[in-house]
């Protein structure tokens, strides 16, 4: 009987390890699933909530679109408007820095905003064609050699000349021909 009382407590604590993993392994799983399920479902949120802030954003075709729309309607309402344009003697001017070697031989038209300015401007010709003679040999052989320098140099002359026009002011000023060497 001792001998059937030891195989029995030898059994028992064999019997209890295993009965406890066993009893602990369905809590751990199931603990694991609610968590796996948790964390599926906050990214499922965040991606839905993704597709909602997306869906709120203007997509960037619309934003070209409406940016595009507006500059037809700008350009529609600079069209319906045409000043008149004047042409201007031909400027043959040193540019700045090259000691007399590099000449720059320019012909513009201006384009006016109104019908005074058309008189002021035959009234004051030779203080515009001073002003321009002094814009452009002022300017480097660089300065003028690119787009940028030619665009710089056509807002330049439009600026001052605006500056003490009274009657009007001008538009645009066109270069019908730009020559240097």
């Amino acid at each position: 009987m001792a001998e059937e009382n030891a195989a029995k407590e030898a059994a028992a604590p064999a019997a209890a390890p295993a009965q406890g993993p066993s009893s602990k392994s369905p809590i751990l799983l199931i603990a694991l699933a609610v968590i796996n399920m948790l964390i599926v479902a906050g990214v499922g949120f965040m991606l839905f909530k993704g597709k909602q802030k997306e869906a709120a954003e203007p997509k960037v075709e619309q934003v070209i679109k409406g940016e595009h729309d507006a500059q037809e309607k700008e350009a529609g309402e600079e069209k319906s408007f045409i000043g008149k344009v004047v042409p201007l003697e031909t400027f043959i001017v040193n540019l700045s820095g090259s000691k007399g070697r590099r000449i720059a031989k320019v012909n513009m038209e201006i384009e006016l905003q109104g019908e005074q300015v058309q008189v002021e401007i035959e009234k004051r010709k030779a203080q515009i064609r001073d002003i321009i003679i002094i814009i452009l040999s002022s300017k480097t052989y660089d300065e003028v050699a690119t787009r940028d320098g030619k665009d710089g140099l056509k807002n330049e002359v439009k600026d001052t000349l605006n500056a003490f026009l009274t009657k009007g002011k001008i538009v645009n000023v066109y270069f019908t021909e730009f020559i240097y060497n």
